[in-house]
């Protein structure tokens, strides 16, 4: 809410809560019309706990992820109602080798220096490397959970440490930095 432009807040807002919700607006109609349908959306472990460590805020993203989850929870009511024959299912992955970091540092950095895309890339690289989990781990883990009526599938075993934390404690999730006690 400081450091960013309110053009840039939005807009980042409007990706990770927009495109669920536009997603939704588009491809419900076709779910509803069919025998069975399931709608899966990504939130993050941010959705429930709203802080990546000390004096890294990123209210727009940890907003928009909160959304999500509300979203999909009071979608999971909607369908019930009006086409239970879909099922609604809320993704919150934890730290998982993707290329995301490297997306948005290539988003941020219109023309980085060649130091600053060289560590950029190391950062990046080491981001997906050293990730517990691998994408294609990750996936087998939500379409399992789909496929078994989850409709609540954290991935990733720091996705699950986390939620116990703040979960056990959740007055003091924002005192303590449950980052580093994972």
């Amino acid at each position: 809410m400081f450091d960013s432009p309110r053009d840039q807040w939005e807009q980042t807002f409007a990706v990770d809560w927009g495109g669920v919700y536009l997603g939704c607006r588009v491809f419900l109609p076709l779910l509803a019309a069919a025998e069975a349908g399931a709608v899966v959306n990504t939130s993050s472990v941010n959705g429930f706990y709203a802080s990546v460590g000390p004096d890294r805020p990123h209210t727009a993203y940890s907003a928009a992820k909160f959304a999500v989850k509300g979203f999909t929870e009071a979608l999971m009511g909607d369908l019930g109602v009006h086409a239970p024959h879909v099922s609604a299912h809320l993704v919150m992955p934890g730290h998982i080798g993707t290329k995301i970091v490297a997306n948005t540092m290539r988003q941020a950095m219109q023309e980085p220096t060649p130091e600053e895309a060289e560590f950029l890339l190391a950062v990046a690289e080491e981001f997906e490397t050293k990730a517990p989990m691998t994408a294609e781990e990750a996936a087998r883990v939500i379409l399992d959970a789909v496929k078994a009526g989850e409709w609540r599938i954290l991935v990733g075993d720091d996705a699950h440490e986390l939620d116990q934390r703040v979960r056990d404690d959740p007055e003091g999730a924002y005192r303590n930095n449950l980052f580093e006690l994972l």
